[in-house]
C-alpha cells in the first residue's frame, strides 16, 4: 500500500507575522516609502517640542486680543517658525509644528484656522488664509494595511486668498494671486489669478492681475 502523501503545509496570509517584514524598532520619518510597524512616525524630541509648542500656545497666545499680533509672532519664531514682518496669526489659529511654517511679510492665518503643517508650509507675501481654512500636508497611504502616514509640502503664493472654510490638500502649490473661495476643496494645484470654488475646485474665471508698488 503506497504512504500518503504529506499534508502541504498552509502558505502563510499576507497578515501574518511570517510575511511581514521584522519591524524596523525605531520612529519612521513621515515621508519613508517603508512599511510602517507600530513605531511612532516622528521621534521623541519632534513630538515633546508639539507637547511644549501647544502648552505654550494655550497659555500665552491663544487667548489673546487681534492687535497683539507682535507678541504671538515672537512665540511662533521662538519655536522655529519662519514669519515676516506684518503677519497676523490670530491667537484662536492653530499651528501644529512651527518649524514647518514659513509666512512672508503681510501674510494672516485667520480665526480658527487650522495649520497642520505636518510638512513645510510656506505662505507668500499678502496672502490672506479666512477663518476656519484648514491646510493639511499630512495623509495616510489607504492601499495598505498599516495605514503609513504621507507628508506633501504645501506653497501658496503671493496675493492669494484661501477663504472661509477653504480646504488646502497635501502637496498642493496655489499660484500667485488664486483664490480658493469658500468651503472650496483644493487637493490639485491651482492656476496663478484664478477664482476656484466647489469640492473639488474647479475653476470659475480669471481674476485680474494687479502688482503691488
Amino acid at each position: 500500500m503506497p504512504a500518503a502523501s504529506p499534508t502541504p503545509s498552509p502558505s502563510p496570509s499576507p497578515t501574518s507575522s511570517a510575511a511581514r517584514p521584522p519591524s524596523p524598532g525605531g520612529p519612521l520619518a513621515a515621508n519613508s516609502t517603508a512599511t510602517f510597524e507600530g513605531a511612532p512616525s516622528f521621534p521623541l524630541k519632534h513630538r515633546l517640542l508639539r507637547v511644549v509648542w501647544q502648552l505654550t500656545w494655550a497659555l500665552l497666545a491663544a487667548w489673546t486680543p487681534p492687535p497683539l499680533r507682535r507678541w504671538r509672532a515672537m512665540l511662533l519664531r521662538l519655536f522655529g517658525a519662519r514669519i515676516g514682518t506684518g503677519v497676523q496669526v490670530y491667537g484662536s489659529a492653530r499651528v501644529w509644528y512651527p518649524p514647518n511654517l514659513d509666512m512672508a511679510p503681510y501674510s494672516a492665518l485667520g480665526p480658527g484656522v487650522i495649520c497642520y503643517c505636518m510638512a513645510p508650509t510656506r505662505i507668500g507675501h499678502h496672502v490672506v488664509v479666512s477663518q476656519r481654512a484648514h491646510l493639511c500636508s499630512g495623509t495616510h497611504d489607504v492601499q495598505s494595511a498599516d495605514f503609513q502616514l504621507r507628508v506633501r509640502p504645501i506653497t501658496i503664493h503671493d496675493d492669494a486668498w484661501i477663504c472661509a472654510e477653504a480646504f488646502v490638500g497635501p502637496g498642493v502649490t496655489v499660484g500667485e494671486g488664486a483664490v480658493l473661495g469658500a468651503r472650496g476643496v483644493a487637493l490639485r494645484d491651482l492656476t496663478a489669478w484664478t477664482i476656484y470654488s466647489g469640492n473639488p475646485a474647479v475653476a470659475l474665471k480669471p481674476r485680474k492681475p494687479f502688482r503691488r508698488r
